[in-house]
């Protein structure tokens, strides 16, 4: 059995209870949440969040850059009017550079990918208060949405704050 399989059979068991079908597609606490794909990183557990009480948006490292899209989105068209940042430790993206990953590709693949930046980062906290401010600075995101960025730790379940803006 393929792991879509096994989906597939769960989601047969989630759907013959599911009761959530008319919520309103605006998340009901106008938050929008930036976190990394880790499979440690269970975003709406970890922040309390219910079906439809939050936009979260995933990439690797939880990186600002990659999200801007989706946050516009979110706030203009949807009406999210805060933004949280959560970055966590133990993060694969402190573990290469953008050199590194280059060559990997080109060795393993033949691609040239010299001009895509991967946004690994050597500090953590600093990457999260880079991504705050990436998002401050941003003219597509207003000046009155808060901004919050913090630090989950994949060893103890707890969240600390970093910075706000």
């Amino acid at each position: 059995m393929s792991r879509f399989d096994e989906f597939l059979t769960a989601n047969a068991t989630f759907a013959s209870s599911f009761d959530k079908g008319g919520l309103p597609m605006p998340p009901a606490r106008h938050v929008a949440v930036v976190a990394c794909m880790d499979a440690r990183l269970h975003p709406e557990k970890v922040l309390g969040l219910e079906i439809g009480d939050a936009h979260v948006i995933r990439n690797a490292g939880g990186r600002a850059a990659d999200a801007i899209r989706s946050l516009v989105i979110s706030e203009r068209l949807l009406g999210t009017t805060e933004i949280v940042v959560l970055h966590h430790t133990d993060c694969g993206m402190l573990t290469f550079t953008n050199q590194q990953l280059t060559d990997k590709i080109q060795a393993d693949l033949g691609v040239d990918v010299r001009e895509q930046d991967f946004l690994p980062f050597p500090d953590l906290e600093q990457s999260v208060r880079d991504d705050v401010a990436l998002l401050r600075e941003s003219p597509l995101i207003p000046k009155d949405i808060p901004i919050s960025g913090a630090i989950y730790d994949v060893n103890s379940g707890k969240v600390h704050e970093v910075t706000r803006a």
